[in-house]
């Protein structure tokens, strides 16, 4: 068989010549460039991007959701004198909430008592939520052993109040609210190309790893080390949060709940008659189902009424909060209570259950006030199917539905989000360039045309979430008009293609 392979050549033993090195450059312009390509560096840059719009903003998210998870241990801490109530010699056994109420009637004539809440346990004041004449909304807090007004404040002054707010809006508004959801949105953007720079770079960490550690100890590998390690475990419970927390937001969540509305469904409790937004913001026991406006209060279905006796009708017992209380514990609900007063002749007691820790457990009786019957109850298994899907995503949310397992997991939640909010923004800190007029972004070119899957899942992820499918699109009119012909712009952007 002939041998089809080229003879061996030997060795040439000129040597060549050598080629002369080129000059090196202060500015660093004749080092060279990275690829404009590669998806990697590409994630990689829209990660680093994103973190300007999403680190203030789950910075603020995870500081108030830390205070509002601890504020049933830290308020009463700040206001023992409104919140602290004990039995005196005198006085062993807390009375009838009717005498509560006159006391609260007494003191404040000129206000609408709008509900009441138990005692969480021993040792705590009854807090009867009223409305003053100009709008604004009070807690007062009655000793219930006295039947002594203790005081009252406005709850969105406290500081769990005040991290309420801030949580759901910046306290601004509508503007704020959109700066929030925007920031949600970016953030599961960001919450997704982490796990893929983390994931895509595992092998090169194993191999750089010990070599990098052993060789100087360089404290810039453990801190990006330790992100990545941080964000892995965060991400998770990051995604569960935003994607949980969107219900809430005045445009996807609106938007979604009228989608759902025009076909007969809700995101929310359709309850006929309990209230759709309390006074308080530090009631513990009624179910966060009714934050929103309910189809009910929209006249989209009847509203339970009392039966209003016939002037000069004999034998007719007028009920009291009392017993609205009893009915509720004789139906099964579990104590403490939260009573919505009747506003109108004709309204009703509207006593909803505890189910803090129990999203399945929300359950309202409503009492007629004339004759102590119950006019209706609405529960968790009368709810629309994505009303009970949201029940059980808040509950996550707010760290209650699992008992001390979802508590401490949601506080650990929001330490990890504080940590990689710090150490993200140290990484670029160390590493920035000196001396150059650059920000120091990866440069990298998303290979859309290459990777159809690619285009389609960024267009998917813009339709689902209006806010970061807009803000895309501004950033890359903002690219192609005004970065793209400004050069230092351009250099200050570190523009893939720039030069």
């Amino acid at each position: 068989m002939t041998d089809l392979r080229a003879p061996e050549r030997a060795p040439d033993p000129t040597p060549r010549p050598s080629r002369p090195s080129r000059p090196s450059r202060p500015d660093g312009a004749g080092r060279r460039r990275p690829s404009g390509g590669g998806l990697f560096r590409a994630v990689w840059r829209w990660h680093f991007f994103a973190s300007f719009v999403v680190v203030p903003v789950l910075l603020v998210l995870a500081v108030t959701g830390l205070i509002y998870l601890f504020r049933f241990e830290l308020e009463p801490l700040l206001h023992p004198d409104l919140m602290k109530a004990e039995p005196t010699a005198t006085q062993q056994i807390a009375q009838p909430y009717s005498a509560q109420l006159a006391a609260v009637q007494s003191a404040y004539p000129d206000a609408t008592v709008v509900s009441l809440a138990e005692p969480r346990e021993d040792g705590r004041s009854t807090v009867f939520s009223v409305e003053l004449p100009d709008g604004e909304g009070r807690d007062v807090f009655v000793d219930p052993f006295a039947v002594e007004v203790l005081g009252s404040m406005d709850p969105d002054t406290t500081l769990s109040g005040t991290a309420v707010r801030l949580h759901a809006d910046l306290m601004a508004g509508r503007v704020g609210d959109a700066v929030m959801e925007l920031g949600a949105c970016w953030a599961i953007v960001m919450a997704v190309t982490g796990y893929y720079l983390f994931l895509r770079g595992r092998r090169a960490r194993r191999r750089r790893a010990r070599r990098r550690l052993a060789r100087s100890g360089r404290p810039g590998a453990r801190l990006r080390a330790r992100h990545g390690v941080v964000g892995a475990v965060v991400g998770v419970g990051l995604l569960t949060l935003l994607v949980s927390g969107l219900p809430w937001t005045g445009f996807w969540g609106a938007k979604v709940q009228q989608i759902a509305t025009s076909q007969g469904s809700s995101l929310w409790s359709t309850d006929h008659g309990a209230v759709s937004d309390p006074v308080s913001t530090l009631d513990e026991s009624l179910p966060h189902s009714h934050v929103q406006e309910a189809p009910w209060a929209q006249h989209k279905s009847e509203v339970p009424r009392s039966e209003v006796p016939e002037d000069g009708a004999k034998g007719v017992s007028v009920a009291n909060v009392d017993t609205a209380v009893a009915v509720a514990e004789r139906e099964g609900l579990r104590r403490p209570f939260t009573v919505a007063l009747p506003s109108t002749d004709d309204g009703v007691f509207s006593v909803i259950g505890y189910a803090f820790d129990a999203p399945s457990d929300e359950q309202t009786v409503h009492v007629d006030r004339y004759g102590g019957g119950v006019v209706d109850t609405y529960g968790y298994d009368e709810y629309p199917a994505l009303a009970k899907v949201v029940a059980q995503g808040i509950g996550l949310h707010e760290g209650r539905s699992l008992g001390l397992w979802s508590f401490w997991g949601a506080a650990l939640m929001c330490l990890g989000i504080i940590a990689s909010c710090v150490t993200g923004p140290l990484m670029w800190w160390r590493r920035r360039p000196r001396g150059r007029s650059s920000i120091g972004a990866p440069r990298g070119r998303m290979p859309l045309r290459s990777t159809p899957a690619l285009l389609v899942g960024i267009v998917a992820l813009g339709v689902l979430l209006p806010f970061f499918g807009l803000s895309l699109l501004v950033a890359l009119l903002l690219d192609q008009l005004v970065l793209r012909r400004v050069p230092a712009l351009a250099g200050w952007f570190d523009r893939p293609d720039r030069g």
